[in-house]
């Protein structure tokens, strides 16, 4: 026991130590906070408490894998495997697996991705005969998402006055309708979404009281991560399972709080200590992630938040380099300083392609970002793209197997019933819906039965289709046979899809083919995991397990090809990860913070929380940058630096910055090359030639021309970029744009009302 805390600091001792009553660990950035609540978990275990009585909730299967494999190596496998340990989503789909029939749903219900759902929102606006462009269906998912989320059923919807107005002034009156079809449907194909799990967890919980009596006994010690995440319907789970022992630890950080938008409610944190007023806080202040000044930066960012639990973050790490601010005149000038940085860091330290990392408020940013690292040849990832399991011909496999373990699951059904080709065309499919529909079945059981299916459907496509049900139903009867592996590989070989993509001998066909063997090898790798380490005995691993698996997965938890690259991704999708060399690009007014996120005091806090995010997924090196003008709809517009950038001390700085962010002082903020990103006194020759250029254009008699007068082919002064030949001109009044050919910054697009260019000869 002691060698186990000997481990920890202070702070995580005292987080370690105290399991009885309610525990709220308030974790900054890079403190350990894993750390700490696998340590709590062991040494609950050590103590003698029963594992089984244990429920730890985390928001990715990454995080809880890490939890549990630390806890396997502190105590051993015996067991640390017996906690209910894993996501919120993955833990209440094992209790609605076991409870399902007070819910009126088979334990067997498949959980429905977010593409499965927005194809079932596709069929109702077509059921209520609504189009599509004024009811954008990722629009109408959120709305439904997040009235689940408030616990909001479809009734209570439709006859709510306030939503029914809400949606009124939207233009959108039929949301609540499309609410309720869209749930008729999944209910019919035995099929949850996401957000379902949640929901009819808390439904349980409230109208079954056994049911929660039962569980408040089975889990009397509750640990939560990232608790500052959550959202209503979590919160409620969790409070009504702690309200018998209240011996409840959450784990989070209120300045990470940057969910919002998906319902996560930072008064969850916040309120603690309102729940539970005998509560015992801890703070966990040490950062061992980042240096001094990267500490300090987002120290001084995040006190500027009023709502906030009070914390001072702090690390015995060294100094460290100075934050560089790279300042461009355009996005597509920021992304070449950006790649040239990194070209630079990475060939002067001997640095690989996955030691940094490029971070930005929106996925829009990339485009300029991309374009300069493949010309400098460095490989990068997009961290958020097309996942492996969204990719078509693994979904389309997966829907085979979804229809094996659930034979209703009519996503699943629609997407494979005639893939590969095998003679049930569209509009039999059309007819086989119509009918089901008519006569209130599914579509499975519809053709189930061959006397069912509509006469005027031909004999010929009665026959594929009785062939189809055959094939599907024979499958179903190896299920309980044959081990997940050996029934995917058979289902494989027997439906005909890697011999279809063989008939297009392309080279897409050759990838798609690679991807479902992947699939495969990744179905034998979770068959392989799935042993007795205390026997060696191998579990029997059942093709519907792998599928709740991967119906689970997050954006962190998927598996890439390739892992030396620079990665690109939001600042959302970066919390919980950590680099050694980050960039921090378009710090803008009206861009970061986002122009939807100033109107409001917790609007613009939360802009604030995602900053520091952003400062803090640094090790080793931050790099921030801004844009003086950017493309838009179109058109180049000028930007203001961010706001943010002020409230970062000029000493933490590799060069003084300007004394205001305002545009009241001139003094120069440092501009990259590749030769000086790490030698800050380094005057590159572009920087030399644009001075020289621009020594007139800077004297106070500088007179601009009537921008009506700039014609092609005249030579012209800007007051930055210095000489450059007028190659075009386009466009009339406010929106007359020219592209500029300058000596020392080569070609621009200047909208000529603000360009500010004088003629020095035609």
């Amino acid at each position: 026991m002691a060698d186990l805390l000997s481990q920890l600091n202070e702070s995580q001792q005292e987080a370690v130590k105290n399991i009885s009553g309610p525990v709220m660990v308030i974790a900054g950035a890079g403190s350990g906070k894993t750390r700490a609540l696998t340590f709590r978990i062991a040494y609950m275990l050590m103590q003698g408490i029963d594992a089984f009585s244990i429920m730890a909730l985390t928001f990715t299967n990454k995080a809880a894998n890490e939890m549990k494999e630390r806890v396997t190596r502190l105590i051993g496998q015996t067991e640390g495997r017996n906690v209910w340990m894993g996501t919120f989503h993955a833990v209440f789909a094992r209790i609605l697996r076991m409870e399902a029939v007070h819910l009126g749903y088979p334990s067997s219900f498949v959980i429905y991705d977010t593409d499965d759902s927005k194809n079932v929102i596709k069929a109702v606006l077509k059921d209520l005969n609504l189009d599509p462009k004024a009811y954008p269906v990722s629009n109408v998912l959120h709305r439904i998402s997040n009235a689940k989320s408030n616990l909001i059923n479809d009734d209570e919807y439709i006859n709510n006055p306030e939503i029914r107005d809400a949606d009124f002034k939207a233009n959108k009156p039929l949301i609540g309708e499309i609410y309720k079809g869209y749930n008729t449907r999944l209910k019919r194909a035995n099929a949850m979404d996401f957000d379902d799990i949640l929901y009819y967890t808390n439904v349980l919980f409230r109208d079954f009281p056994e049911i929660l009596y039962k569980y408040q006994h089975r889990f009397k010690y509750i640990l939560v991560d990232e608790y500052q995440d959550t959202n209503y319907a979590q919160y409620l789970i969790v409070k009504r399972i702690a309200a018998l022992h209240e011996n409840l630890c959450v784990v989070g950080d209120d300045a990470q709080s940057i969910y919002a938008f998906r319902g996560a409610s930072i008064q969850n944190i916040l309120n603690f200590k309102n729940d539970y007023p005998e509560h015992l806080l801890v703070r966990l202040e040490q950062n061992y992630r980042s240096t001094k000044n990267i500490v300090e930066a987002a120290n001084q960012v995040i006190k500027n938040n009023k709502d906030q639990i009070k914390k001072t973050v702090w690390t015995d790490k060294e100094t460290g380099d100075p934050i560089s601010l790279l300042r461009a005149s355009s996005d597509n000038e920021e992304g070449v300083l950006v790649a040239n940085s990194i070209f630079g860091y990475r060939m002067s330290k001997q640095l690989n392609n996955k030691d940094f990392a490029i971070l930005y408020r929106t996925n829009a940013q990339s485009r300029s970002l991309e374009e300069a690292l493949r010309k400098q040849s460095i490989p990068y990832r997009i961290y958020g793209g097309t996942s492996f399991y969204n990719r078509r011909e693994v979904k389309d496999l997966l829907a085979y197997f979804r229809l094996v373990v659930n034979p209703q699951d009519e996503e699943a059904l629609l997407r494979i019933i005639n893939y590969p080709i095998r003679g049930i065309g569209k509009t039999t499919v059309e007819r086989l819906i119509v009918a089901a529909n008519e006569q209130n079945s599914s579509v499975w059981d519809l053709i189930g039965d061959p006397h069912k299916i509509p006469s005027e459907i031909n004999r010929g496509a009665i026959s594929k289709i009785v062939d189809f049900v055959t094939m599907i139903r024979s499958f179903q009867s190896l299920h309980e046979k044959k081990n997940a592996f050996e029934l995917a590989s058979h289902i494989n070989k027997s439906v005909g899809i890697i011999k279809a993509l063989k008939e297009e001998d392309s080279p897409e066909s050759i990838s798609r083919i690679e991807n479902i063997e992947e699939l495969l090898n990744a179905i034998m790798e979770f068959s392989d995991k799935q042993f007795d380490e205390t026997t060696g005995e191998q579990n029997q691993i059942r093709l519907a397990d792998f599928m709740q698996d991967i119906a689970l997965l997050t954006d962190q938890d998927k598996k890439t090809e390739n892992d030396d690259v620079v990665v690109l991704m939001t600042i959302h999708a970066a919390k919980g990860l950590e680099f050694p060399y980050v960039y921090v690009v378009g710090l803008e007014e009206n861009l970061f913070p986002s122009i939807m996120s100033i109107n409001t005091r917790a609007e613009l806090e939360e802009e604030r929380r995602l900053f520091y995010v952003a400062i803090t997924r640094a090790e080793t090196k931050l790099t921030l940058s801004y844009a003086e003008s950017r493309y838009r709809y179109g058109n180049i517009m000028l930007c203001e630096p961010s706001r943010f950038l002020d409230e970062i001390d000029e000493s933490l700085f590799e060069q003084t910055k300007k004394a205001s962010f305002k545009g009241t002082s001139s003094q120069p903020i440092q501009s990259f090359s590749t030769t000086n990103t790490h030698k800050p006194n380094f005057k590159p020759p572009h920087q030399a030639a644009s001075k020289s250029a621009t020594s007139t254009s800077t004297d106070s008699e500088f007179e601009p021309s009537d921008p009506e007068a700039i014609m092609p082919g005249m030579t012209i002064l800007h007051q930055k970029f210095g000489k450059g030949e007028v190659l075009s001109v386009e466009g009339i009044g406010a929106n007359k744009k020219a592209s500029v050919r300058f000596l020392a910054f080569g070609q621009k697009q200047l909208i000529l009302k603000f360009a500010k260019l004088k003629i020095i000869s035609n």
